[in-house]
């Protein structure tokens, strides 16, 4: 079963088994209420197409209303993250195109990090490897970031001739790593080494390569067990309040946090502590 971005849906509140979803350009796969995305063209470093641009796009537009996904890893398989788009089936047609055609490229490629930020589920990358334009803003655009010690993550646009201002990179990376390190990156194209990311926060922690993928699983299904739907209200409050000022995140955070009070997880936990029991949360 495929869900198109804009398919009627029947009520306000419907919901659907994302595990039902049948991915045709990346593997995918639900297991205990974590998503797994897998990038799987090793041969060639696993670069992105038009076609798994778009259904990207429309996996995480679909996330909106899952009833079984409640985290998200997403990794490359392999030996590599994500080379970028692919200079054949890619790089190449975009050179033909004219500028409606070229707009309308780079606005679906925009929206698939739109669609990463507003889908209620916290995104964990697992980046091995190269990482590099598309495939850096993917990891860019996850909530949480694990590499390894030989990852390679380079937002490298300049090095093809185009600006480092793509799919949202100008203002989400400067607020990960400091504008002054953005800067640097976006300018220049540079592979920022594994250590080196993590030190500047880009990436959360390092594991080693044979660890990654387990350890990113593992982080992922701690999540899908909390309360996950404060975990969407908190994902939701950490992407809105970039346009706030304080006062008006101050008083967002007071309403969101009184709707979390309403939910039977806070009563639970609630219940489990005055019983001196770990809490079972249900999303609800």
């Amino acid at each position: 079963m495929r869900y198109l971005p804009g398919e009627p849906q029947q009520g306000f509140n419907h919901q659907h088994r994302i595990a039902d979803y049948e991915a045709r350009n990346f593997l995918f796969n639900v297991k205990e209420g974590v998503a797994t995305v897998t990038l799987n063209r090793p041969d060639r470093k696993n670069p992105l197409t038009f076609d798994s641009y778009a259904e990207l796009r429309e996996l995480f537009r679909a996330m909106a209303t899952a009833e079984d996904a409640h985290a998200i890893v997403i990794t490359g398989a392999g030996d590599n993250f994500c080379s970028g788009g692919d200079v054949h089936d890619i790089i190449g047609p975009l050179t033909k195109l004219d500028m409606p055609g070229l707009l309308a490229f780079t606005r679906m490629t925009g929206d698939v990090v739109k669609a990463m930020r507003a889908c209620p589920q916290p995104i964990i990358a697992a980046v091995d490897g190269v990482c590099a334009g598309a495939g850096a803003i993917l990891a860019m655009a996850a909530d949480i970031r694990m590499g390894t010690a030989r990852s390679k993550t380079a937002f490298l646009f300049t090095r093809v001739g185009l600006a480092g201002c793509d799919m949202g990179a100008c203002a989400l990376l400067p607020r990960l790593i400091g504008q002054g390190r953005a800067s640097e990156l976006l300018y220049t194209g540079r592979s920022l080494g594994g250590e080196e990311a993590e030190r500047w926060g880009f990436f959360n922690r390092l594991c080693a390569p044979a660890d990654l993928l387990t350890e990113a699983l593992a982080f992922a299904s701690d999540l899908a067990r909390g309360p996950t739907f404060a975990h969407g209200m908190t994902k939701k409050m950490l992407q809105q309040e970039w346009n706030m000022g304080v006062d008006e995140a101050i008083e967002a955070e007071a309403q969101s946090q009184a709707i979390c009070m309403m939910t039977n997880d806070f009563h639970r936990a609630y219940h489990a502590f005055v019983g001196k029991q770990k809490p079972t949360f249900e999303g609800n």
